[in-house]
This record gives C-alpha cells, structure tokens and sequence, in this order.
C-alpha cells in the first residue's frame, strides 16, 4: 500500500457529513498558489484546467473542481497501491477549487496506442485490471450510498440536471430517477422508456468506482502504469457504472472503446440499458 498522502484520508465522521477538507490550507500555501498561478499561467503550459507550475508540479482549479476529489486521491493512496498524484495543499477560494500536486512522469495511454506491440497493449491491460481489482475489494464504510468518498455529492458532466454536482442518494432507486430525470413508470410511455425502467429497478453492489477511465486519464512510462489521474468523477456507485461510463470515450479516441473489454467485466446487458438513457 502506498503512504505517500500525509494526514487520515477521510475519517468515518467526515465521510458521513460529506465533508470534504482542505489539505495545508494556511494562508502562506493560499497566497503562494494563487501568486505562482498569477505569474506563471501565461507562460507555463497547460492541460485543460491544469496548469503545470513546474516539471515536478501543478495546480488543478476551475469553479466546478471540488475537494471530494483530493479526499479521493488521499483515500486511494492510503488503501491501495494505485499510484495516483501525491497532493500539497488544497483549498477553495472565491468559489473556486484550487488543488497542488505533484506530477507524474508518465504519457497517457493512448499516445501511441495504435503502433504498440499486442505483447506491450497486454502487459498494460492486465496491470489496468489489477488496479481496477483494488478498487473493487474497498469496503464502503457502513452506512454508504451513491456518494463521493466523503458521502457527499458527486460529479459528473455527463449526468442531466440543474447543476453538474449531484447527489448524494440514499440507495439505488434515487439515483436512477436522477439519471431520468424523475421519469417514473406509465403505461403510456414508449416500450424503450418501460424497459429503462424495468432494468433500473434491479440491484447492484456499490462498489468505488473512477467514473472515467478513458484513455487520457492514464499514464504510463513504457509498458508499466504509473498513474491514474482525473479522480473528480470518482465515488461509491453501482457496479457497472465503472464500465458503462468508461464506453463513453472521447470522439477523437474511440479505439479506447476496442481496450474497455479487457480491462473491465464486460456488462453488456447493463450497458444496453444506459444507452438507452
């Protein structure tokens, strides 16, 4: 197991409050990451909503990033041996989220996934498998439901609502009404919106779940992987939800939708069931 996250990753308390808590949120770290951003953004490359501060680290932020996610990463490195991205200092400021870590060495998967040897796309699948297999033997705490690692809300820009942060739901039922935006059974409707219902109405595990395993959001050096990324998406959710969201890939990478079968138990009945939501 990996203990390169300082401080309990999420305390019983916590995770039942939902409540997520900075990490070195003094305002000598505060003032140092907003003064670094200041100076450094126009110059320093960036990657979507992180900027890289310098070879060794960068800084996430953006007014939907929220601190569930460095309680995430802390929580992953703490049980298990996922390498995930080490945290500095994490904080919210005029609404925004600002999170200080470190990077990882290490290009995403799909860069140059099409020229790999089969040998080379093997050896990266099955280490893919174990990780996800670490996932899935985390125990929820008692008491868990479809929530992020503290029990609070979830987020996911791919999920219909009023906001982009969702949750948390009490159980099963909840959340897929949610994601039908309360549509609930009629005679009346269509034979596809009677079967969605008809299928959300059985039951599956929680399990904790990434929520976005494409292939941008894995990094690899050779034929090892060497980070996750990108855990915003994360929490305690059905067990499918892992493999049907990681079909949800980026046009401009779908030869990522040929890898899902063999890095996750294929579902495919469940999947049917979220295409037609």
């Amino acid at each position: 197991m990996s203990s390169s996250q300082t401080g309990p990753p999420c305390s019983p308390s916590t995770a039942l409050l939902g409540i997520s808590e900075p990490v070195n949120g003094n305002f000598l770290y505060r003032y140092s990451t907003l003064l670094a951003i200041k100076l450094l953004w126009r110059i320093r490359p960036r990657n979507g909503n992180v900027l890289m501060l310098t070879d060794r680290l960068c800084v996430k932020y953006e007014s939907y990033i929220h601190l569930s996610e460095v309680s995430t990463m802390r929580f992953i490195a703490q049980h298990t041996s996922i390498p995930v991205p080490k945290v500095l200092c994490a904080f919210t400021h005029s609404g925004r989220t600002y999170i200080v870590m470190e990077r990882i060495k290490g290009d995403i998967i799909g860069s140059g996934w099409v020229e790999r040897s089969e040998n080379s796309k093997a050896k990266l699948l099955s280490q893919l498998t174990e990780r996800v297999c670490e996932m899935r033997k985390l125990q929820p705490p008692e008491g868990t439901r479809v929530a992020s690692v503290d029990g609070g809300s979830l987020f996911d820009c791919r999920v219909p609502g009023p906001s982009l942060r969702f949750g948390p739901f009490d159980n099963l039922q909840d959340f897929h009404r949610h994601l039908r935006m309360g549509i609930e059974f009629d005679s009346r409707l269509g034979p596809e919106p009677q079967e969605l219902i008809k299928q959300q109405s059985k039951s599956w595990p929680l399990v904790f779940t990434h929520g976005d395993l494409s292939s941008l959001n894995i990094l690899v050096r050779g034929d090892d992987v060497v980070g996750i990324i990108d855990w915003g998406t994360a929490g305690w959710y059905p067990s499918y939800w892992e493999y049907t969201t990681a079909y949800q890939v980026n046009p401009q990478k779908s030869f990522w939708v040929n890898e899902v079968d063999k890095f996750l138990q294929p579902m495919p009945g469940e999947l049917a069931m979220e295409r037609i939501r």
